[in-house]
């Protein structure tokens, strides 16, 4: 009789310690919600416009040094030695211009980034404590995003709570 009540005690238990780990997990859909944000589409396109008017920029100093080449071409059997250097000088400066303009603005470290950076944080920090918010409320361990997270197969719509972040961050869907 001790030993089945001890068998069952110790069932029990094991059960109690397997359902106190069972770990919640929730999805939620960056793109979905960064897609129903009008602050986010605002600073895509003020970050489209300006990166058009920087990659302006590049492409007027690469056509000149195109120009450039051009015109010492045309003019190469005219030139002296000393002028054919100098020019191809002038040419390969002009080209080095357009270079480190394309790097300071296009780079990895470059102002497109920065830019970038600085607008975006503040909308992901935003998603990032709602997410949070739900996450304390809910009880969840982890919040995973679908977007980003291309080893998820399939995950059940049940624990997707990107509704709920945009409805935590006052846009209602």
């Amino acid at each position: 009789m001790k030993r089945v009540f001890f068998t069952a005690g110790m069932m029990l238990c094991c059960a109690l310690a397997t359902t106190t780990m069972a770990q919640k997990f929730a999805l939620i859909d960056m793109e979905y919600i960064l897609k129903n944000i009008p602050a986010y589409e605002m600073t895509n396109e003020q970050l489209s416009q300006l990166s058009e008017k920087w990659q302006g920029e590049v492409e007027k100093l690469q056509q000149e040094a195109q120009t450039m080449y051009k015109t010492y071409q045309s003019d190469l059997v005219f030139l002296s030695a000393e002028m054919k250097s100098k020019r191809e000088e002038e040419i390969v400066k002009k080209e080095q211009e357009a270079q480190d303009l394309k790097r300071k603005y296009f780079g990895a470290e470059g102002e497109l980034f920065r830019k970038r950076e600085s607008l975006m944080k503040p909308i992901q920090d935003e998603i990032y404590e709602a997410a949070k918010a739900i996450s304390e409320d809910k009880g969840y361990q982890a919040i995973i995003d679908r977007s980003s997270a291309r080893s998820v197969i399939y995950a059940s719509p049940k624990i997707d709570i990107s509704n709920e972040v945009l409805l935590k961050l006052g846009y209602s869907k």
